[in-house]
């Protein structure tokens, strides 16, 4: 009888308000900072994730994110914990609508042409990413450096992107591509995953059976 495998939990926390959040602008790869309120609520995410113990933690290769993680640890002391970076991680790109006003471009394009651009799970915007290609990019990164850990048993955080986590949340949730389009993952509200024991070998995101999922509002 093959012995069973009991993952560990996958908490998921998109970055705080950035300074582009703030000032409704399409942001993807630009590397613009969190504002003060984005640091007031990764404060508060660190207090929602106190108690568990992580291995390591995942983040893209912007500062929004990486500062985000950084202030979450400083909050539940975890300071020295492993962080690894990669741009497989990264937001969405937006590409020739990014530093654009949201309202401004609606106005240029047309709101209907911007909303399937911002909307539709595989028209990108011009010279940028669709959210399927944002999917292509995420899933492989997760399946190759994120489950081996938690099939370790791990606890693992990632603090990454509106997009980025809207790719991993649609594969645990079984969202098929009409329904991730109405998902909205909010800023440094924590997302905790725990998963049931499997006697299979786990061979990537879509082979964890998830037990229970809280929000951490």
């Amino acid at each position: 009888m093959s012995k069973e495998i009991t993952p560990g939990c996958l908490a998921l926390v998109r970055h705080g308000q950035s300074q582009w959040n703030l000032e409704n602008r399409f942001t993807g790869w630009v590397d613009v900072d969190i504002t003060k309120l984005g640091e007031e609520e990764a404060k508060r995410a660190g207090n929602h994730l106190r108690g568990i113990t992580f291995s390591r933690a995942f983040t893209s290769d912007l500062k929004r994110a990486q500062r985000t993680l950084q202030i979450i640890l400083e909050t539940t002391g975890n300071i020295e914990l492993p962080v690894i970076k990669n741009e497989a991680l990264n937001e969405r790109h937006y590409g020739d609508l990014q530093g654009l006003d949201k309202d401004e471009t609606a106005k240029k394009y047309g709101k209907e042409q911007v909303h399937i651009w911002r909307r539709s799970f595989d028209v990108p915007p011009p010279g940028g990413e669709s959210l399927k290609m944002t999917l292509e990019r995420v899933l492989p990164y997760v399946d190759k450096e994120i489950i081996p850990c938690l099939k370790r048993g791990e606890n693992i955080l990632v603090v990454a992107h509106g997009n980025s986590l809207r790719s991993i949340v649609m594969v645990l949730d079984h969202l098929n591509e009409e329904k991730v389009l109405e998902l909205n993952i909010p800023t440094a509200v924590p997302i905790i995953y725990t998963f049931k024991p499997t006697s299979s070998p786990l061979s990537g995101l879509g082979e964890l059976t998830v037990s229970e999922k809280i929000t951490k509002e």
